[in-house]
């Protein structure tokens, strides 16, 4: 009674609940099942009674845990925990996910599954059973996309010689985290893409191959979009190559604001402004410019070979493209530009820290 309507003032709890269960039985009906009187109500007790078998995957998810925890053999018990890992299949009662005793089992239930699967991927990985761990974490990599099951995806691949479909999944798995989820990399997130893109550089390929590899798929007019991973890295280059050379070039940031400066709160108006802002910088720079998206509302762009007063036209021109349509959006977009040869001086307002940009 509690559990279900300790929140509500109710003056007949009891009723509430017995039609709760009319509506269940009416539910079950109207879902297929044969007629029968599936909820019976014995000595003030309400129970369960079908005439065919049924199961709750949280009670056999459970029940397997418990067996192998019992179990000292190390093949038996990794059979059960493989087994409890096949039927965990995401949140606890998501649609009740507001309740306390749902949130209390949920964060329970989550942690038995990630130890579980980190249990039976290394032994799967001595066994090289490969199949096995790629099937486990692409279950748990869609469950849980913040979790970091990619990486062990990635390894189970690359330990099967499906080299294309590593890279393909860190393509993917890159863009997820740094273009459509809008999250501004960690240190950690950013050490471990490294990894993933040094293992995948170690398969042996022939000189066409590599060739192939590198070229672009196919020709495009405007500038250059990459990861912000990519993005770190080519900035990286470009320090070092005007250290040598001299050449002036600007970093620019463009900001999505609320009109009044400060951060645009509505993630629908943000995710419109947002598409279009990288539509209109693309098509406004030239093919040697590069630029990615940062955080959910500002892009960097790397402009090669130009100057601070060509930096104003060139934001201008973004600006004008970004608001053909909405003459109102022009308020919406500022921007900030720098030499790169002054990003990492004390008075600038962007700075470029060990793995990360830090805007202030």
């Amino acid at each position: 009674m509690e559990d279900l309507f300790g929140r509500e003032e109710l003056s007949n709890v009891a009723n509430n609940l017995r039609v709760t269960v009319h509506r269940l039985k009416r539910m079950l009906a109207e879902a297929g099942l044969p007629e029968y009187d599936y909820v019976k109500i014995e000595n003030g007790f309400y129970r369960w009674n079908s005439p065919m078998h049924v199961y709750v995957d949280v009670a056999d998810f459970l029940d397997l845990l418990g067996q192998a925890e019992q179990e000292t053999e190390e093949q038996p018990r990794m059979e059960l925990l493989y087994r409890a890992c096949r039927l965990y299949r995401g949140e606890f009662l998501p649609a009740l996910s507001g309740e306390d005793w749902v949130i209390i089992n949920s964060v329970r239930y989550k942690e038995m599954y990630s130890d579980a699967l980190v249990s039976v991927c290394e032994y799967m990985k001595k066994q090289r059973d490969y199949e096995t761990i790629l099937e486990l974490t692409s279950t748990a990599a869609e469950i849980y996309p913040f979790d970091e099951w990619q990486s062990l995806k990635i390894d189970a691949l690359m330990s099967m010689n499906r080299y294309k479909e590593a890279y393909q999944f860190y393509e993917e798995t890159s863009r997820m985290f740094f273009e459509e989820l809008g999250i501004t990399p960690s240190e950690k997130m950013m050490n471990q893409f490294r990894e993933m893109s040094a293992k995948m550089s170690r398969k042996y390929q022939a000189a066409g191959e590599i060739k192939d590899g590198l070229k672009e798929p196919q020709h495009e007019d405007g500038a250059f979009y990459c990861t912000l991973p990519s993005f770190r890295d080519g900035y990286r280059l470009i320090r070092r190559i005007i250290e040598r050379n001299g050449q002036s070039v600007f970093l620019m940031v463009c900001s999505l604001t609320d009109g009044k400066g400060r951060p645009l709160e509505s993630r629908e108006k943000l995710e419109v402004l947002s598409e279009n802002l990288h539509v209109a910088i693309k098509g406004s720079l030239r093919r040697g410019d590069s630029f990615t998206k940062y955080s959910p509302s500002q892009f960097l762009i790397l402009l090669v070979g130009t100057n601070q007063e060509n930096c104003d036209i060139i934001f201008k021109r973004i600006l004008d493209r970004f608001s053909a349509k909405h003459k109102s959006w022009r308020q919406n977009l500022e921007y900030y530009v720098s030499s790169v040869a002054d990003v990492e001086n004390d008075t600038s307002r962007l700075h470029f820290r060990r793995n990360e940009f830090h805007w202030s």
